[in-house]
């Protein structure tokens, strides 16, 4: 797959243990993404953080948190990120969800 060099940049903010059908939402958003064709996702684990209830999540070592921070990160072009945009509406319920333009240098599989 190639992608332009202009592409766009979908980052989603969750926590970890936010589930959808069954699954952990992070999962399920992967899933749904590779289903449909998208270019490649990445599921990143926060070890602190905070969310619009400013409730702090944390993986310090005497409070082990279950609900840690999770950013998923989807690189593709506008038309294709759009394609998820149905089921993020449906399975996002809480969190974050952004969109900004990028500049892709390199995109290859060897």
């Amino acid at each position: 797959m190639k992608l332009p060099e202009e592409g766009m940049l979908l980052r989603i903010f969750v926590g970890e243990s936010d589930h959808y059908q069954g699954k952990a939402l992070y999962e399920q958003v992967v899933l749904k993404a590779r289903e449909i064709g998208l270019a490649g996702a990445t599921v990143i684990r926060g070890i602190m953080g905070f969310g619009a209830d400013s409730r702090m999540h944390t993986a310090k070592l005497l409070r082990l948190s279950e609900d840690l921070p999770v950013v998923i990160e989807l690189v593709d072009t506008e038309a294709n990120l759009n394609k998820l945009m149905p089921f993020l509406d449906d399975a996002v319920t809480e969190g974050l969800i952004t969109l900004e333009k990028v500049r892709v240098i390199k995109y290859r599989h060897a």
